[in-house]
Parts: structure tokens; sequence; C-alpha cells
């Protein structure tokens, strides 16, 4: 167990193997049981990547992405033995991870309203006023002209709920069964939320790459919302 760090440095960015068969899958189950390292290494080059992947659309930042990841396997190692076999063990291990992300967000926004500006002790201009934003603008993405950046873009402005459904179908490629095991709702709440994400995404997408959006970019203006 104390190798599972190393493992996870070791395999990242080249590891993502399926398992071959369901039979395959349970005798993994039953190493990842018996403490078997072989076990632990296995589960990792198999689902490390596609792990990353998922929770990295789900927060888009890398580096929140990696802490999460290990966390997941963690929470699979110390848990495998609740496993039932009641869905697919990739079933399992995304619902984990799903979970670990909307926890990290959540931590993430509780602790970020907490935080307070550095500024200095006179009434002057204070080191928030001189510090700029590094992260480019949505318009600025848009006008990069790269498909993906301007899709993530688009992802990360949904609403987190529907943006995880929307990922693991359209991206993972999931069942609505899977889907609703890992999120634990129902089928119609799944279909839902997806609709109503793909319709919010293509609402995003059109106004990123509208020609009143790149004019608008082009001359250093976004629009405002009438108050």
């Amino acid at each position: 167990m104390g190798n599972i760090a190393l493992h996870l440095e070791s395999c990242f960015g080249s590891c993502e193997l399926p398992l071959d068969s369901r039979s395959e899958e349970l005798d993994l189950v039953d190493g990842l049981r018996a403490g078997d390292e072989r076990a632990y290494e296995t589960l990792i080059q198999h689902y490390q990547q596609p792990v990353y992947n998922l929770i990295y659309r789900l927060l888009n930042d890398p580096a929140d992405a990696n802490d999460v990841v290990q966390e997941v396997f963690f929470k699979v190692f110390r848990n495998i033995a609740a496993f039932r076999g009641q869905s697919s063990l990739k079933t399992w291990v995304y619902r984990i991870a799903v979970n670990e992300a909307h926890n990290h967000r959540r931590w993430f926004s509780r602790h970020r309203r907490q935080e307070i500006g550095l500024e200095r002790d006179d009434e002057e201009r204070s080191y928030q006023d001189t510090l700029s934003d590094p992260g480019p603008s949505p318009f600025q993405i848009a006008l990069d002209g790269e498909a993906d950046h301007i899709l993530e873009a688009a992802m990360q402005g949904l609403n987190p709920t529907f943006r995880a459904a929307v990922v693991l179908r359209d991206v993972e490629d999931l069942s609505y069964e899977e889907i609703a095991d890992i999120l634990q709702i129902n089928l119609g709440t799944v279909k839902s939320r997806i609709m109503r994400g793909r319709e919010a995404l293509r609402h995003a997408l059109t106004a990123r790459l509208s020609p009143a959006a790149k004019e608008n970019a082009a001359l250093g203006w976004t629009p405002q919302p009438v108050e």
C-alpha cells in the first residue's frame, strides 16, 4: 500500500488498458482484496488515465486533478472490500471519481469564499489592483481557433451537475444505465441532465463562435447582461 503513489507516478500518462473479460475483472478484485501488490499495479494501469481524464474535465485544473486522482485510488484500495460486483468495477471506480471531484470542488468553493486579498496598509492601490488575471478570457480562447480549447472552455461554464452527465455520456461513452449507477440517480434524471447540458453547451458554443462575439473580442469588449 505504501507504493500506491509511486505506482501512480510511474504509470501516469501512459496506461489505458481495457480489461478483457468479466473473469479478469473478478480476478483483479480478488487480488486487491488480498492485498496483492501486482493487483494494485494492474488497477492503476487499467484505470489511472481514464480516471484522470474524467476528473480533469470535471475540474479543469491539472494540479488539482492529480491530487484528486491519488485520493480516488486510495479510496478504491481502502474500500475494495465493499465492492459487491453489482456493477462493473469501472462503474464503481468512476462513481468514486465523480464524488471526489464534487467534494474537491465544494471544498475549494467554500475555502475560496473565506480568503481575503492581500492589501497594503495605506489607502492607495492594493496588490489586488496591480495583479492581472493570467488566464485567457473566453473570447481570447475562441479567437485561438482551436476547437478543443473552445469546447473545454464552454464545458467549464456548464452547471457541474449537467457537466458530469455530459462528460460521462459524450466523452466517456458510457451507457445511460452506467451513468445512473455512477451518479446514483434514475434514468429519467440522467437523460434530463444530458439533454439540458447539451442544450446549454450548444448555446455557449454558438455565443462563442458567432461573428458578433469574435468582433467584440477583437475590440476588447465583453457584452454585459442587462440589469
